[in-house]
């Protein structure tokens, strides 16, 4: 929906990956913004969706937990979403006092009066939220945005020191980038069957090296990560390598392997080790 496109404009950074298919964000990722007199911590949380596995129930104690936790709930949907999607945490964000701002994103697409139709739709739903209109692909009112986040927030001293950028440590952006480049490249069931774990991360004076593993859940699912005489691996790596290599601002080595679990997404172990369970 367009919410971590949001969140890196926001930030100023690409922390969190980005692809048109659903479920991208499996994480709860911080972004850290510093201003002369606020800080500010956005968390991009995985969308909300009905947990078919534990995986999936892991990713949505994130949002629960990111409700409980936020000074202001930002909910972002688009123009054309069903208004009774999703209806319990609608209700859930209706009953909280935390203030909300919801972006209606995308609405490069629509007509002015198609815009202002559904933000009187929305109002309804949610009559005490303020209702942006926005379009994150081309950062249309970002800046009004910005302007409410401020007026609501809570007068509090800094979470974190000024330089911090994110929660996050080196190796799960590292697993991120492969990850965007299966869900990008692979398609079907095999991005989300597919989990990548950084084994090795070492850095020397001109280059790191990295050894990443993929997990997925079938034996169909390795082959065609692999593809023709490794052709899809070397392509996702290529790939990644590249965009690791402008995020880090130094040479990359990268070597990644396959390998089938079939239970991973059911396993509170693999998941735990994963961190998606505390």
């Amino acid at each position: 929906m367009g919410k971590s496109t949001l969140m890196n404009r926001l930030v100023g950074e690409r922390l969190s990956i980005i692809t048109s298919k659903a479920q991208t964000t499996r994480h709860r990722i911080m972004g850290i913004v510093n201003g002369e007199d606020f800080q500010i911590v956005y968390s991009d949380t995985p969308g909300i969706l009905d947990p078919k596995y534990k995986l999936q129930e892991s990713m949505m104690q994130f949002v629960g937990t990111a409700l409980v936790d936020a000074d202001i709930i930002l909910y972002v949907t688009e123009m054309m979403s069903p208004d009774k999607e999703h209806l319990q945490t609608i209700e859930r964000i209706k009953q909280g006092t935390t203030p909300v701002i919801l972006s209606l994103n995308k609405i490069d697409l629509f007509t002015q009066e198609e815009v202002e139709e559904r933000v009187l739709e929305w109002a309804e739903i949610l009559p005490n939220a303020v209702i942006l209109p926005t379009s994150a692909l081309h950062g249309f009112g970002h800046d009004q945005l910005l302007k409410q986040i401020l007026r609501l927030l809570p007068e509090s001293p800094p979470f974190f020191p000024k330089d911090e950028l994110t929660d996050k440590p080196m190796r799960f952006f590292m697993s991120e980038i492969i990850r965007e480049k299966i869900l990008r490249y692979c398609h079907k069931e095999v991005p989300y069957s597919s989990e990548v774990i950084i084994e090795s991360y070492v850095e020397e004076e001109n280059i790191v090296r990295i050894r990443a593993e993929i997990m997925v859940a079938r034996e169909t699912q390795k082959a065609i990560l692999i593809g023709h005489l490794g052709s899809m691996l070397k392509r996702i790596g290529t790939a990644a390598r590249k965009d690791m290599e402008v995020f880090i601002d130094k040479k990359i080595f990268l070597e990644m392997y396959v390998k089938v679990d079939p239970d991973w997404r059911d396993n509170d172990r693999r998941l735990k080790s994963y961190g998606y369970i505390n």
